[in-house]
């Protein structure tokens, strides 16, 4: 682990998290959250953003998704957060376009510890699979509410719900790369004119 890592966990009486987040990793992962759709939007994340993530999550599965999912994003949020400690020297922005065959997506992130979200995003159908799509702007809610971060996220074309979602997801952890990334021209610098983040 580098020192541009951290563990985080969250425990509610709806949910139970723990997250391993390392900046400076090669792209691992490893999930257990009983939500197999997530795991493989969280993997993408990791893989595209180059990230070694690890996320374990029980929760009340039997009434339905939407809390996990949630307190995943709000803990990975956190994660970010920590991780990044008081944000020196990183590039602050963050941005990327991704297609898959028809779908494409672009997503832009700003760590500027204003936590916001514009999500404009039209689903074909209501879920991938068991998924409901509802949640995939809960998740991305719930981690810009706690990295803090200012999010937007524009699905540019697409039919297909799953392609949609995917180019989401892997563009998001192309923009958290670049965000995340050293700036060698900014060593030890807050990137922010007022001198915090």
């Amino acid at each position: 682990m580098s020192d541009r890592s951290a563990k985080v966990s969250r425990k509610t009486l709806e949910t139970q998290i723990s997250v391993e987040l390392n900046l400076d990793g090669q792209g691992n992962s490893n999930f257990d959250t009983g939500i197999p759709f997530l795991e493989h939007m969280l993997e993408q994340i990791a893989r595209h953003g180059s990230f070694d993530l690890a996320i374990s999550a029980t929760g009340d599965l039997d009434i339905d998704d939407h809390h996990t999912v949630e307190d995943i994003g709000i803990t990975l949020g956190q994660a970010f957060n920590k991780a990044l400690a008081d944000k020196k020297g990183i590039m602050r922005y963050g941005h990327a376009y991704v297609p898959l065959d028809e779908a494409l997506s672009r997503v832009v992130i700003d760590f500027s510890g204003r936590p916001g979200i514009e999500y404009r995003v039209k689903f074909s159908r209501p879920r991938i699979g068991r998924f409901d799509v509802d949640l995939i702007h809960e998740f991305f809610q719930g981690f810009v509410n706690h990295a803090p971060a200012t999010l937007h996220i524009d699905n540019l074309a697409g039919q297909n719900a799953h392609h949609i979602a995917e180019t989401m997801f892997k563009a998001f952890g192309r923009a958290l790369r670049y965000a995340v990334s050293r700036d060698e021209r900014m060593r030890g610098v807050i990137p922010s004119t007022k001198g915090s983040l």
